[in-house]
């Protein structure tokens, strides 16, 4: 099979080293924990597929770092293609968050860039920013422990998911967009363009005007689309799902045609982290005959929610405390949002027997939605305190065409929004199309403070769905890491067709 790569392999900058060689680097490469970016070959269901992936230095999957530990990363770039590297949820200074801006763009083939920050505990994980690679699995775990997870003497068991094609990422959104594969690897391309300084009359200090230029394309019917739903409450209304028609999707890059089998200790106790690391595709964990405890979201800590069912949105993570029963095996699932298919791991004591596992889940699943949102409380809220400013984005666009917007506007060709260090900030985000879109804030933490207009003291967190049309979710933070964030929708291919917008400080020097 050939590489999962596009034409950009061929685009290696030697620009792109000399000006990452010219930024600081506070510690020395050999004080640095190595972190490789590389390629390798995998099984998916009896067949090779060579995707990327990024290696530390014990040869595993991500980063693990110790309570207290800096994260002093050095990036090696054993691939054949540019790359950079996004450190999710992580709130490092902006050159180094790992986005292609002008100042900080990609690493070419055979460089290497030492990362040093002082990281935030919890759950994350690193994927890439160039291009698409990350479909092709250019992902990894970020966990940082703390003193108080160190205490609690539980066995850490990282699920990391993912969505598979043997098509190449470029073939995937020729197939969405209608367009050749030479367009739609141009298109992707668009992503590592950026927006132009922000006029000063034109500075966004107030609420961006409502627009719904784009609200008009939401209709549905792509041939890459595997499923929908009938949206409750909304009549004939129904939403798109699972923009692509995959070929497996993974539990720690394996299918439950050979799961990965995890062995625990009779009535142990176990923190189970998991990863929605997925391009386009959302999830309901199913934890089968255990109840667990969700203890953290995106790496924040909220007030215990038992269940033996979760949502997971793309790229969001879920931290599960687990009491095990005293011997047997126990399958965690990943049910594909709007089908049956499925994915996962089986946890097991020594000596009990596995029974094979289908990869079709008992009955159709629900789409995943705000349903644990809603039940979330935040251990850590933010302090009380009005906003200095309110901002409304809306989400608008559809299957035919292929186009995704915020405020009607589509990346790169977008306007700034300008915010001021020290302001406490409001988004209001309205989805005016018939998807959830999982929506990241760079560089920063935020509140969910309500859900479809009702106000909430919800989770403190990185990535937050907003359900279809007429979903809403507003979020609150406080402006205190000045840069350049970038502001998008996680499905990749909603990115790549324009949903993306920056958060710029005032100031900020380009």
């Amino acid at each position: 099979m050939k590489m999962l790569f596009s034409r950009r392999q061929l685009l290696a900058s030697g620009a792109a080293a000399t000006m990452l060689a010219g930024l600081p680097e506070a510690h020395a490469q050999t004080s640095a924990k190595r972190l490789a970016a590389g390629t390798r070959v995998i099984d998916v269901n009896g067949k090779p597929a060579r995707v990327f992936h990024l290696s530390g230095p014990d040869g595993k999957p991500g980063l693990r770092l110790a309570p207290g530990e800096r994260f002093n990363v050095l990036l090696a770039n054993e691939a054949a293609v540019p790359t950079i590297i996004h450190w999710h949820g992580q709130l490092p200074p902006w050159t180094q968050d790992g986005f292609p801006w002008p100042q900080t763009p990609p690493l070419a083939p055979g460089a290497t860039h030492v990362y040093d920050f002082a990281p935030i505990p919890g759950t994350y994980w690193m994927h890439s920013h160039r291009g698409l690679q990350e479909q092709s699995l250019m992902t990894a775990p970020l966990i940082v422990r703390d003193v108080a997870e160190a205490r609690e003497d539980r066995q850490e068991i990282v699920l990391m998911l993912h969505d598979f094609s043997f098509r190449t990422p470029d073939e995937l959104l020729a197939g969405l967009t209608g367009t050749s594969v030479a367009v739609a690897g141009a298109m992707s391309e668009m992503m590592e363009n950026v927006p132009a300084p922000v006029p000063r009359a034109a500075t966004p200090h107030s609420a961006m005007a409502m627009s719904s230029a784009m609200s008009g394309m939401a209709t549905s019917g792509s041939s890459m689309t595997s499923g929908s739903s009938s949206m409750p409450g909304m009549g004939s209304m129904h939403m798109d799902l699972n923009d692509v028609d995959y070929h497996a999707f993974l539990a720690n890059d394996r299918t439950l045609a050979d799961p990965e089998v995890v062995r625990v200790e009779r009535a142990g106790r176990a923190r189970l982290r998991v990863i929605n690391g997925a391009s386009s595709s959302q999830f309901w964990l199913d934890l089968g005959g255990l109840t667990g405890r969700v203890v953290a979201v995106d790496g924040h800590g909220v007030i215990p929610v038992s269940g033996r069912r979760f949502p997971i949105a793309i790229a969001q993570r879920l931290d599960i405390l687990l009491d095990l029963p005293d011997a047997g095996a126990f399958p965690v699932t990943a049910e594909l949002e709007g089908t049956r298919r499925r994915t996962g791991i089986i946890l097991a004591t020594s000596g009990a027997a596995i029974a094979e596992l289908a990869g079709m889940a008992p009955g159709m699943t629900q789409p995943v939605d705000n349903s644990l949102e809603a039940r979330l409380r935040a251990t850590a809220p933010l302090t009380s305190r009005k906003p200095d400013v309110v901002h409304q984005i809306v989400l608008s666009g559809g299957m035919q065409p292929y186009a995704w917007s915020l405020n009607g506007a589509f990346w790169p060709k977008i306007t700034p929004l300008v915010l001021t260090k020290g302001q406490r900030v409001e988004i209001e985000l309205i989805n005016h199309s018939t998807m959830a879109h999982p929506m990241h804030l760079h560089g920063h933490s935020f509140q969910v403070i309500a859900l479809n207009g009702r106000p909430v003291n919800g989770a403190v967190r990185d990535t937050v769905l907003v359900e279809p049309m007429p979903g809403s979710v507003r979020i609150a933070f406080d402006a205190v890491n000045p840069g350049r964030w970038a502001f998008h929708c996680h499905n990749l291919y909603h990115m790549a067709t324009g949903m993306m917008t920056e958060f710029r400080y005032d100031g900020i020097v380009i």
